[in-house]
């Protein structure tokens, strides 16, 4: 059976369920670990039951945003929404500051931050998934897979049952806080690029880091981050190396390249430092099998059991997200077969604008809930 947001979802068709139930407590050794997560409600869950099989013309896709989707404002209005109100209430008492705050009011620079946005991306993300379950039951009820882009992929697993939602977010909170610091260790960022059908990317990032090189900088790092869709990329790699790929752009054959505002090379080498805190954390919470197809960002390959996922969750810090080989996987499909209806949960829209450039078939039942709706009076 689904969880929401780990928050499992109520649901007519489930049985009630309890909210935020703690499977069980981290390792009291770590030296990052609170001295106690909040144990909010019983630990008991419903035994699990083997799904029916789902007519495909009704069946749903959901997907989870990632870090840059952020923006102030983001979660107003779901607090009307059950367990949205809760989800917060344990986010403060695991993060130690008022996310909620931070998202609704800012200041924009502090939701900006890794620390900040990693977490708040998450956790407003889960809470549309309350929206969409009551507004939209069936679709929760009929979801056969889910995927996330890059710390969306927690939410996706917390959503499917794989991770429970309060010892996710300590994991989402131990891993933004470790890229927060291997940012930290060298001048870096991450370029989206544009590229013409004939660009190159890796001989791209060759010249760049050739270029770093005459420039004294040892083992450069400049290679693709995202892969978003045809001709759309995120190049990501030491400072010097995207100044240049800019300078060069047009000789390079990209049409646009924009910086992102992110404070590091994410998905690079240069958060190898990351890599060692992210394993520790993941040793010490429960991760099951998900209860439907979840796609890593790897390989674009769904998991396949709980050794899977904290194997790819770490290996996601230092690989490419790949993010359009990941939908050509979900929505591969016999010809004449219909599509799944595609929801977006969280904050922005960009993973549908990636999903009209890469399948304008899935894209036409595609739907984005929004998160910054205005509460009724």
């Amino acid at each position: 059976m689904l969880a929401s947001v780990g928050v499992r979802l109520s649901a007519a068709s489930r049985g009630k369920v309890s909210l935020v139930s703690v499977s069980r407590r981290l390792c009291s050794k770590h030296p990052e670990t609170p001295a106690s997560l909040p144990d909010l409600l019983p630990d008991s869950e419903p035994p699990k039951q083997r799904r029916p099989k789902k007519d495909p013309a009704e069946c749903s896709v959901l997907l989870f945003p990632g870090q840059g989707s952020q923006f102030v404002g983001m979660s107003r209005g779901l607090l009307q929404y059950p367990n949205v109100k809760e989800m917060f209430t344990v986010a403060q008492k695991i993060l130690g500051y008022d996310l909620l705050s931070l998202c609704l009011q800012g200041p924009e620079e502090e939701l900006q931050r890794t620390v900040h946005c990693q977490p708040a991306v998450f956790v407003t993300s889960l809470a549309a998934v309350e929206r969409l379950n009551h507004e939209n039951p069936k679709a929760i009820e009929m979801c056969v897979a889910a995927a996330g882009f890059s710390v969306g992929e927690f939410a996706a697993l917390v959503f499917s049952g794989a991770m429970n939602f309060a010892e996710a977010l300590y994991v989402v909170k131990v891993r933004a806080e470790a890229m927060q610091r291997a940012s930290e260790l060298v001048p870096s960022g991450m370029l989206s690029v544009v590229g013409r059908p004939q660009a190159q990317y890796k001989h791209a990032c060759l010249q760049a880091k050739e270029h770093c090189m005459s420039l004294g900088i040892e083992e450069p790092v400049c290679s693709v981050a995202n892969y978003l869709f045809p001709d759309g990329r995120v190049i990501a790699g030491h400072q010097q190396a995207l100044d240049f790929l800019q300078q060069n752009s047009r000789r390079l054959q990209f049409m646009r390249t924009k910086p992102l505002l992110v404070s590091g090379a994410f998905h690079t080498k240069l958060m190898e430092s990351a890599t060692e805190p992210l394993r520790e954390v993941l040793r010490q919470v429960e991760v099951r099998r998900p209860d439907i197809n979840v796609y890593s960002n790897v390989d674009g390959k769904r998991y396949m059991n709980e050794k899977h996922v904290r194997r790819q969750l770490v290996a996601q810090l230092v690989s490419p997200v790949k993010w359009e080989q990941t939908l050509h996987e979900i929505y591969e499909r016999m010809h004449g077969k219909k599509f799944p209806y595609t929801y977006e949960v969280g904050p922005g829209n960009q993973l549908g604008a990636t999903l009209q450039r890469c399948n304008m078939k899935a894209f036409k039942t595609y739907e984005h809930v929004d998160v910054a709706i205005h509460e009724e009076d």
